[in-house]
């Protein structure tokens, strides 16, 4: 009876420890997965791919059951609708979004400060500032009225995304309408971010049993602490595209593409420079599509292009190629109509291109013309004017000898045998001759 009894009790301790250990298990599980954070980086330009990016970092939050996507912001700004597109992403995300301005020195302006505002948490590091919304025309300037529409519509965008998120609307709509920039501190102060952290561990801390009420109207309890930050990778597709969207980028990948078919179009066969060329200008004109273009420039450069040829077929002394080169370096730099400075063309980067292309090109289209010009000296069309001697009388028909070999002619008139004869004509083997003075022959 004690055994039996015993027995029972041993039996039930070792279905309690094994539920604890399964239950720890769980539990265990559960925590690990709880505090998985994924990091994604918006830094440069705000262009269609960051709307890829950030969407595909969104995904992968998602699917790997990670509790919170940070957007890591450093920003100068760019495309009104690539920023929709990209708050569109993050206000739509199931994972809470955390958008971050650093490193310190970084930047979340214009577009940015868009983005910044979105995020179910808005944070910033320190030495970071935001703000300068100011919508700007992407192609030319604006009349009164239709600058006035943009402008409106821009604020009522920054208010509906503030008063969503539970932030300053007021602050926020003067950075619209009135460019203002704010500091982190400042920033904070006013309630238009909701932290201040020097690092992702400070941040991540910080967030630690937050609740966020997120874009739907929901809230979640945030669990952070002692989270592991895996960073988004982009795939090379984006790493690409992302590369060449900007204009200096772009701008190089056009010219040595330009410079690249074109030598395929003077020496027909080579084949790799034009498929070189062709897909280097593709690329650049994938980029240069998505920007705000000045048409003025590219009307520079098309005078350039077209007096860099003069200059190869008219003697001007270098004064059309000097006028070519200048032209250049201008359309380049005006190429890109847009007032931030990450978006245009760098004096540096249009200079550095000039000089050579401008070389290469005088000189590819001198040696053509030249080519062109020359008398032909090989195949039967070299033949035609050479200087050779009869072997046979001529009268009419007889054996000539040109360029060391033997040839079957006919003269126009008599010759003697060792009479100077030219070459007028060929017809297949047979050459069609006339005598030259002795003088002329030598």
């Amino acid at each position: 009876m004690a055994e039996s009894a015993l027995f029972r009790y041993s039996e039930a301790r070792l279905r309690t420890t094994a539920f604890l250990a399964v239950a720890f298990a769980l539990a265990a599980s559960t925590l690990s997965a709880a505090v998985k954070v994924i990091a994604v980086d918006v830094d440069g330009i705000v262009h269609p791919v960051t709307v890829e990016i950030v969407g595909s970092a969104i995904a992968r939050a998602k699917q790997e059951n990670a509790s919170l996507l940070i957007v890591r912001l450093n920003t100068p700004g760019g495309l009104m609708d690539a920023m929709r597109e990209t708050i569109e992403e993050i206000v739509a995300s199931p994972i809470p979004v955390v958008t971050y301005v650093e490193p310190s020195g970084g930047r979340a302006a214009s577009a940015g400060f868009f983005i910044l505002e979105s995020g179910d948490v808005a944070a910033m590091a320190p030495g970071t500032n935001t703000g300068a919304a100011h919508p700007v025309a992407e192609f030319g300037d604006m009349d009164p009225t239709m600058k006035e529409k943009v402008e409106n519509d821009a604020a009522a965008y920054m208010r509906s995304i503030c008063t969503k998120r539970g932030r300053n609307s007021e602050v926020a709509e003067t950075a619209v309408r009135q460019s203002k920039s704010f500091t982190e501190r400042e920033a904070l102060d006013q309630h238009l971010i909701d932290l201040v952290a020097p690092n992702e561990q400070a941040l991540l801390a910080a967030l630690d049993g937050r609740t966020v009420t997120r874009f739907n109207g929901g809230s979640v309890v945030l669990h952070t602490a002692g989270a592991e930050v895996e960073v988004y990778q982009k795939t090379l597709r984006q790493s690409v595209v992302a590369a060449i969207a900007d204009p200096n980028i772009a701008l190089i990948l056009l010219v040595i593409g330009a410079v690249c078919i074109y030598v395929e179009f003077t020496s027909p066969g080579l084949i790799a420079p034009g498929v070189v060329g062709a897909i280097l200008v593709l690329l650049g004109l994938s980029a240069i599509s998505i920007l705000p273009i000045n048409w003025l420039g590219a009307a520079l450069l098309m005078l350039a292009f077209t007096l860099f040829a003069l200059e190869a077929k008219f003697t001007s002394h270098g004064v059309l190629a000097a006028g070519g080169a200048v032209s250049m370096v201008l359309g380049a730099v005006m190429l890109i109509d847009s007032p931030i400075p990450e978006m245009r063309i760098h004096w540096s980067t249009a200079i550095a291109l000039t000089v050579p292309f401008a070389a290469i090109t005088v000189l590819l289209l001198s040696l053509a013309l030249r080519s062109r010009r020359a008398k032909v000296e090989t195949g039967s069309e070299g033949m035609i004017g050479q200087i050779g001697a009869a072997i046979t009388d001529l009268s009419p028909a007889g054996k000539v000898l040109v360029h060391g070999e033997y040839w079957d002619a006919v003269s126009l008139k008599p010759a003697a045998v060792g009479a100077s004869i030219r070459v007028t004509a060929i017809d297949k083997l047979k050459l069609t001759v006339e005598p030259v003075p002795h003088q002329e022959g030598g």
